[in-house]
């Protein structure tokens, strides 16, 4: 049995909270993948769900390496190879999404029609010949070419690594990569939104009316876009909304993405925009009319606009088949067209193109600037770092190192206390963090050491301080010490789930000056030793409260090759590395 016990030094009487510090640390014993069966998340106000939201929004485009976003290279694109049909044509795309990077797609136009029109996007999944597919399941050709007769623009553009966009492959990054956030979700993302900027220029192209629909991964990039473009309109990711399956691929799975959130949150950030989400009886979207779809729902409901999403199920397997096509075709007819016939849209009897007339470099280079993929990494590389030297302001590089290391200030810090021995935990988090605390003055240290707080004690700074009557905290930060256990990290896209073990480390390092803030402490010391010392500079970088760092950093200088050996992140590098936590670490607030 647990006993409250009470220890009296410069902060009175602290009584330790019973039973709130859970006996194993969940971030050991509870670890997400993408095969996990999440829990919807309910908001009982819009408030609640709009701040939520502003976050989540943020996430994603950290994860996806675009926090800030990069600039805009002019758009420069060619369009050519045009096929006339009775009523629609088709013609070959490519576009310059970073310079000397190269976005390929098919655009279908309605024929014997004049105005301008809405636009739609039309990303594609993983079906083998991805925008030029044209099979029961799954046919680009036939959306792009049913929509242009009903009077919509449509680009259907390539997965990276996909038909003409090959200048990288579709799955790559390794540690490297992952420091500057460079992957396939982060660059096709950016090429949606290049896409996007492509749609609204066209002079045929109502660009205050576009929607975006795609299928599997293709409905993961639908509702990624919507989630951090609020120029997108209207949605129908089809087939990929999932508390079930999160989704399969690299280019789906960026780390950090889905840290304490998951795909029906993500897509949620669409309200209340209209959003049809299709699902199949024989796939992941199997529970979608029961789960997915009253939870996405309920976001809708807060902004009062319940009637703008909603829901069809198809019995078939994976896919975004004629049935589904025909559900999306109608409700964009509703909520775009505004046409009172609506419900009688249904697709129409199609001539499919040979591939090799569709391929946008079929017998044809690429253009001569054209960049091979260690060239395209380097560049984006290259990018991030003048973007971080431009962005000085304190705010906002917090903000971005924040996002890297999914660190959070503690809005309370529960503790249970039993002689010297402390555990801390954040409120609801599951998290356990043990520690030795030897209550004194209202001047406190806190020390992390690599090998836990057994080791900190007999570390000089804590013994000068409890010879000076100081109060001191030394803590087991996560997989140090006694918080050493077993984690299991073979599931697949452990990072895009779980915090790497350095994150937590920092974020253990909040949660203790956390305490100390809390229990009045004037004026805190953070020392943090031998490979610590990289943890504690970036905790001092972050924390709201005002801390004297010592943090001798030694040989590491904040290189890729010191990230990757001694404090691995994903993202810290994009987020401004320890060029950043050094210029932060010292201001105090």
């Amino acid at each position: 049995m647990k006993f409250l016990v009470a220890t009296i030094g410069m902060f009175g009487a602290v009584l330790a909270a019973y039973g709130k510090i859970p006996e194993q640390d969940s971030r050991n014993t509870d670890i997400p993948h993408t095969d996990t069966h999440f829990r919807a998340r309910s908001y009982t106000s819009l408030g609640e769900w709009q701040q939520r939201a502003a976050r989540l929004r943020k996430q994603v485009l950290s994860a996806a390496g675009l926090l800030p976003l990069p600039e805009r290279n002019p758009l420069r694109y060619e369009i050519f190879g045009r096929i006339e049909n009775k009523d629609y044509s088709i013609e070959k795309v490519f576009i310059e999404t970073m310079p000397g990077y190269y976005l390929a797609g098919n655009l279908y136009r309605p024929l014997g029609r004049t105005g301008k029109f809405p636009g739609i996007l039309a990303p594609h999944g993983h079906a083998t010949y991805g925008r030029l597919e044209n099979g029961p399941l799954f046919s680009v050709q036939a959306r792009g070419i049913n929509k242009a007769r009903q009077g919509y623009v449509v680009f259907a553009y390539d997965m990276v690594g996909y038909n003409d966009t090959i200048q990288t492959p579709h799955v790559f990054g390794g540690e490297r990569e992952q420091l500057w956030s460079f992957g396939p979700l982060g660059l096709q993302t950016w090429n949606s939104i290049r896409a996007l900027d492509f749609l609204q220029a066209l002079p045929d192209v109502n660009p205050d009316e576009i929607g975006v629909t795609g299928e599997s991964g293709g409905g993961t990039q639908t509702f990624l876009i919507c989630a951090v473009d609020d120029r997108i309109k209207y949605s129908a990711p089809v087939n990929m909304i999932s508390l079930i399956m999160q989704g399969g691929s690299p280019c789906e799975n960026a780390p950090n993405l889905r840290i304490g959130t998951n795909n029906v949150e993500i897509a949620s950030l669409m309200a209340p925009k209209p959003m049809l989400m299709v699902s199949a009886t024989g796939d992941w979207t199997k529970n979608t009319p029961t789960e997915e779809y009253p939870a996405v729902k309920a976001i809708y409901r807060l902004y009062g606009k319940p009637e703008n999403v909603d829901t069809i199920q198809i019995d078939a397997p994976h896919n975004y088949n004629k049935p589904s096509r025909e559900a999306v075709y109608r409700f964009f007819a509703k909520h775009i067209l505004h046409d009172p016939n609506w419900a009688s849209y249904s697709e129409k009897a199609y001539r499919a193109e040979k591939l090799q007339d569709l391929m946008v470099f079929h017998a044809r280079p690429l253009p001569d600037n054209a960049l091979k993929y260690e060239q395209i990494a380097a560049q984006w590389i290259e990018r991030a770092q003048k973007q971080n030297a431009s962005i000085t302001g304190k705010s906002a590089m917090r903000e971005r190192l924040m996002y890297s290391l999914m660190a959070e200030q503690p809005e309370s810090v529960e503790h249970e206390i039993s002689g010297e021995r402390i555990l801390l935990g954040r409120q609801g988090k599951g998290d356990r963090v043990p520690g030795i605390w030897i209550p004194g003055g209202k001047q406190a240290l806190l020390v992390v050491h690599p090998e836990g707080a057994a080791a900190a004690r007999n570390s000089k700074q804590a013994s000068d301080a409890i010879s000076k009557k100081q109060s001191v905290l030394l803590i087991d930060a996560f997989q140090t010490g006694s918080a050493a256990a077993p984690r299991d990290r073979s599931k697949r896209y452990f990072l895009t789930f779980n915090k790497s073990d350095d994150a937590n480390r920092v974020q253990d390092i909040l949660t203790a000056l956390a305490f100390l803030k809390s229990q009045g402490a004037s004026r805190i010391r953070l020392a943090g030793i031998g490979k610590a010392a990289v943890w504690a500079t970036f905790a001092a970088a972050l924390t709201d409260a005002s801390v004297a760092l010592d943090a001798d950093l030694g040989s590491f200088q904040g290189s890729d090759e010191d990230f990757i050996k001694s404090f691995f992140v994903p993202g810290i590098q994009r987020a401004g590395g320890l060029k950043a936590a050094l210029a932060l670490a010292g201001t105090s607030r």
